[in-house]
C-alpha cells in the first residue's frame, strides 16, 4: 500500500524506499538527502534503515552490497562477483557494436592518438559512422587536434573502454603481431548484432598490422591538447 505524498514512510517502507532510492542512482546518495526526501525523516532513522539494508543484503545470497563513498551510499557488486559482472558488461557492449565499429575501436586502441584521415588510410573506408558511435558510447575520447594542415582532431580510447573489454590497462591488450586476430575476434563477437555498417577487410587489418609496426613520432609533439 503506498502512502501519499508528504508523509513519511514507517520503519519498515523505509528500509525498502531507501534501497529503492539508491538502486535508481548512478551516484553516491547522501544520508541527508534522503532524510529530505522522505518527509523529513531524522537523519539518526535514515542511518537505521541504511545499517539495516547492509545486515539485509549481507545476509542475502544476492550479489549487491551496501558501500559508503565519497560522503555518501551506494548499492555496489559484491568482490566475489565482479569478474562475472564485467564479463557480462564486455560481452553485451560487444554484441551491442557493428563489426566497422569494433575494427575501428581496435585500430584507434592501438594507434592512439590517431585521426579519422589515418583511420581511414588503415581500413580503406571512411570511419565517421563508427567513430560517432563509439563516441556516443563513451568508448572514445577526444585527445585534441594534430599539429598538420587542417588541424584534424585526436582520438583516443576512455576509461569505458577498459571497463567494457574488462581491460585493467591498454597493456592488457594483444601485442601488436596479433592485431589481425584481435580484430577477427572482435567481429565475431558483434556476428549476432543488428546490420553492421560495413564487413571488416581483411586487407584493412593487415594494412593496420604493417602500419602499427611503423615508428611514430612521440604524442607529445603532434598533440595540442584542449579541453576535449
Amino acid at each position: 500500500m503506498s502512502q501519499e505524498e508528504g508523509t513519511r514512510p514507517d520503519r519498515e517502507l523505509l528500509v525498502r524506499a531507501v534501497s529503492a532510492a539508491l538502486f535508481a542512482c548512478d551516484e553516491p546518495v547522501d544520508a541527508r538527502e534522503l532524510g529530505q526526501a522522505f518527509g523529513d525523516v531524522p537523519l539518526e532513522e535514515i542511518q537505521e534503515a541504511l545499517d539495516r539494508l547492509e545486515l539485509a543484503l549481507e545476509q542475502s545470497e544476492i550479489g549487491l552490497r551496501l558501500e559508503a563513498v565519497a560522503g555518501g551510499y551506494r548499492l555496489a557488486t559484491r568482490p566475489d562477483v565482479g569478474s562475472w559482472v564485467r564479463r557480462f558488461m564486455r560481452e553485451r557492449n560487444r554484441a551491442r557494436l557493428s563489426p566497422a565499429a569494433l575494427e575501428t575501436l581496435a585500430v584507434v586502441a592501438y594507434r592512439q592518438p590517431v585521426t579519422a584521415p589515418e583511420i581511414q588510410a588503415i581500413r580503406g573506408k571512411d570511419p565517421a559512422a563508427s567513430l560517432k558511435t563509439l563516441l556516443d558510447k563513451r568508448l572514445l575520447r577526444l585527445l585534441g587536434r594534430k599539429k598538420v594542415v587542417g588541424n584534424p582532431l585526436l582520438y583516443g580510447t576512455s576509461k569505458e573502454f577498459l571497463i567494457h573489454f574488462g581491460l585493467n590497462s591498454l597493456e592488457d591488450l594483444p601485442a601488436i603481431e596479433e592485431f589481425d586476430a584481435f580484430v577477427e575476434g572482435l567481429a565475431e563477437a558483434a556476428e549476432d548484432a543488428a546490420v553492421p555498417e560495413e564487413t571488416p577487410t581483411e586487407a584493412g587489418a593487415e594494412a593496420a598490422a604493417e602500419i602499427l609496426e611503423d615508428e611514430h613520432e612521440p604524442v607529445e609533439d603532434s598533440v595540442a591538447r584542449g579541453d576535449a
